[in-house]
C-alpha cells in the first residue's frame, strides 16, 4: 500500500493511493463501517500506532481494487491534491552515517565497526515539491544525500535481528541535506544536519509487505537531470534488520520513528571540484519500488 499525507483545499488528511486516486482513510473507514475508531484529524503516526490500523487500510485497498463500491465519495484524483511528507511529526529521526562502503571510501574514512548515528528534528521535514531552502548567511556548502528511510510500525525495544523487520511499517525516500562546513565545524554533525527544510521525505510510505527485501533496492539521485548517485542498498555496511535491532537496544523505538539508513557514493563534497546545491536546482531521488522524490532549491 502507498500511504500519504495530503493537503486538499487547506485541509490536511491521511490517504491511501490506489489507481491514481487518493482515498481519505478516515472517510473511507466510515464509509465501509469497518476498522478501528480513529480520532478526527488522525495523522500518520497515530494511524501506525493504532492496533490493526494498517489492516483496516488494507480493507480499503481491497474495496477500491474491487471496483470502488462504497469508496467513490471518499476518493479524489491524485492530481487534485498536494502531497506532503508522509510523516510530519515523528518522535525521532535517526540517521546513520558512513553506511555505504563506497561513501566511506570517498569520504576517506574507515568503515565503521558499529552504526554511526546522529539525529534530525521534525522542523527539517518537507514534502515532495517543496523547496530546500539555502541559509546563505550560514553556509554556501549545502549537499545532497539520497537515502532509504525505514519507518517503525510498532513500539520496539531490545529486538533480536531476526525479529526486527516485523516492527517495520514501511519505507520511503529521504534526502539527508547537509551543510558540510557546519557539519565539520566542531566534530558534532548536528549543526550541519538539523536546519529547516533539510529532510525532504516522500512521496509516500510504501508498506513493508510490498518491499520484502529493503537490502536490495536500486537507489539513484539526479541533480538537474544529471545522475550523481547510483547504487543499491545491498552496499550498506549494516542492513535494515541490523540497524533496527541495534537502535532498539539503545532506545525504545516508537511508531512513526524514521531511520534514515545512509547514503552511497557521489555526494557533492567528495567531487572534484565539489558540487553544492544552488538556488534553482532540481533534485530527484529514485528508489526501486518507492517512486521518486522531487524537490527544488531556493534561497532562504
Amino acid at each position: 500500500m502507498k500511504l500519504v499525507t495530503y493537503d486538499y483545499q487547506g485541509g490536511v488528511s491521511i490517504g491511501l493511493v490506489v489507481e491514481e486516486r487518493v482515498v481519505d482513510i478516515l472517510a473511507g473507514l466510515d464509509a465501509i463501517g469497518s476498522g478501528p475508531c480513529l480520532p478526527p484529524g488522525c495523522d500518520m503516526k497515530t494511524l501506525l500506532a493504532q492496533e490493526e490500523g494498517l489492516e483496516a487500510v488494507g480493507q480499503l485497498e481491497a474495496e477500491a481494487e474491487a471496483g470502488w463500491g462504497r469508496l467513490r465519495e471518499a476518493a479524489l484524483p491524485l492530481n487534485r491534491v498536494r502531497l506532503k511528507a508522509p510523516l510530519l511529526n515523528p518522535n525521532k529521526i535517526i540517521c546513520i552515517g558512513l553506511n555505504y562502503r563506497d561513501h566511506a571510501q570517498e569520504s576517506r574514512l574507515p568503515l565503521p565497526e558499529e552504526p554511526v548515528i546522529f539525529g534530525k528534528y521534525a522542523n527539517s521535514i518537507i514534502g515532495p515539491g517543496e523547496d530546500i531552502l539555502l541559509p546563505t548567511k550560514l553556509t554556501n556548502r549545502v549537499d545532497y544525500e539520497a537515502e532509504l528511510a525505514v519507518v517503525i510500525g510498532k513500539r520496539a525495544a531490545d529486538l533480536a535481528e531476526e525479529e526486527a523487520l516485523a516492527y517495520v511499517a514501511g519505507d520511503t525516500i529521504f534526502n539527508d541535506v547537509s551543510a558540510r562546513d557546519l557539519q565539520t565545524r566542531d566534530g558534532q554533525w548536528m549543526k550541519g544536519k538539523c536546519l529547516d527544510t533539510f529532510a525532504p521525505l516522500g512521496p509516500w510510505l510504501v508498506t513493508a509487505d510490498e518491499i520484502p527485501n529493503p537490502d536490495n533496492l536500486d537507489i539513484k539521485l539526479r541533480l538537474n537531470g544529471k545522475l550523481m548517485q547510483s547504487s543499491n542498498t545491498g552496499e550498506m555496511v549494516f542492513g535494515v534488520a541490523n540497524l533496527v535491532s541495534f537502535l532498539s537496544e539503545l532506545m525504545t523505538l516508537d511508531p512513526g520513528d524514521i531511520i534514515a539508513t545512509g547514503t552511497p557514493a557521489g555526494v557533492g563534497f567528495a567531487r572534484r571540484p565539489p558540487v553544492y546545491l544552488k538556488s534553482g536546482d532540481e533534485v530527484e531521488i529514485e528508489i526501486e519500488g518507492l517512486g521518486i522524490l522531487e524537490n527544488g532549491v531556493a534561497k532562504k
